[in-house]
């Protein structure tokens, strides 16, 4: 019998969508806490039954949201969902389903915490470390911000190539494979910063210091100017959350007064 999948009347690469359909709809239930330790998820035969999907496709599945924290599996004991501190967090589609379940500033806070450690840093290996194909991309993603300017790129997306080619440019592997976290984020945080700074685009002029220092080489200068401009997007963050930078609540008019 041939195991063709078109003999089957399986679609090629059906298989997959429909996996990666029942990770999505999973997750955000999940995350959302339409699934939870009291209202547990449907059985295996269900859940095959509600997606039209295979035993081996459903486990699948299953398998993927195990590795992503969110569902713990053992043979013979079943299929449970874990608690919200098992989740993993550098799991870019978790990070998304969260800041898409309830937006959350108190969360950016904590992913902008990272970034602090991680991409003054980054610059300044970049600044030491980065090849001439590397000192490319990272030009080229100032000059797509500089095109934003005028109409000619998309500003989220060139804000968000210019920090990713920077961890890459680290030549640091562990800040690198941080690009597709960072990039999920940075979607909400940039919207978030940029309108609380009650601008549509991110100052070319502050990415430019810091592009400027890595090509130059100056590795010091490239790590303060980076951590200049974090800096600034957590405390417009922590204002908007009502927090300072010592941890203290601020009022409304002080968060009035960062968005002028």
């Amino acid at each position: 019998m041939s195991n063709d999948p078109r003999n089957m009347g399986i679609t090629p690469g059906r298989g997959q969508n429909l996996t990666s359909s029942i990770v999505q709809d999973l997750g955000i239930a999940i995350v959302t806490g339409t699934y939870s330790d009291k209202n547990p998820c449907p059985v295996e035969a269900e859940l095959c039954t509600q997606y039209g999907a295979s035993r081996s496709i459903l486990r699948e599945a299953v398998k993927m949201l195990t590795a992503k924290g969110l569902l713990g599996a053992r043979p013979r004991q079943g299929t449970w969902v874990q608690p919200e501190e098992s989740w993993n967090l550098f799991d870019p589609d978790v990070m998304r389903w969260l800041l898409e379940r309830k937006f959350s500033l108190s969360l950016l806070i904590e992913f902008t915490q990272i970034r602090l450690a991680v991409e003054p840093a980054a610059a300044s290996m970049a600044a030491s470390e980065a090849g001439s194909a590397e000192k490319a991309a990272i030009e080229r993603a100032l000059n797509r911000m500089i095109a934003a300017e005028h109409g000619e790129d998309d500003p989220l997306a060139s804000d968000i190539a210019f920090h990713i080619s920077i961890l890459r440019a680290s030549g640091n592997r562990f800040y690198a494979q941080l690009h597709e976290l960072i990039e999920t984020a940075l979607r909400f945080s940039i919207r978030t910063t940029n309108r609380f700074k009650g601008v549509r685009l991110a100052s070319v002029n502050d990415h430019k210091r810091v592009s400027d220092a890595i090509l130059a080489g100056d590795s010091r200068v490239a790590e303060t100017a980076m951590r200049a401009l974090i800096e600034e997007a957590l405390d417009l963050i922590r204002k908007g959350e009502g927090i300072d930078a010592k941890g203290e609540r601020v009022t409304l008019g002080v968060v009035r007064a960062s968005r002028r």
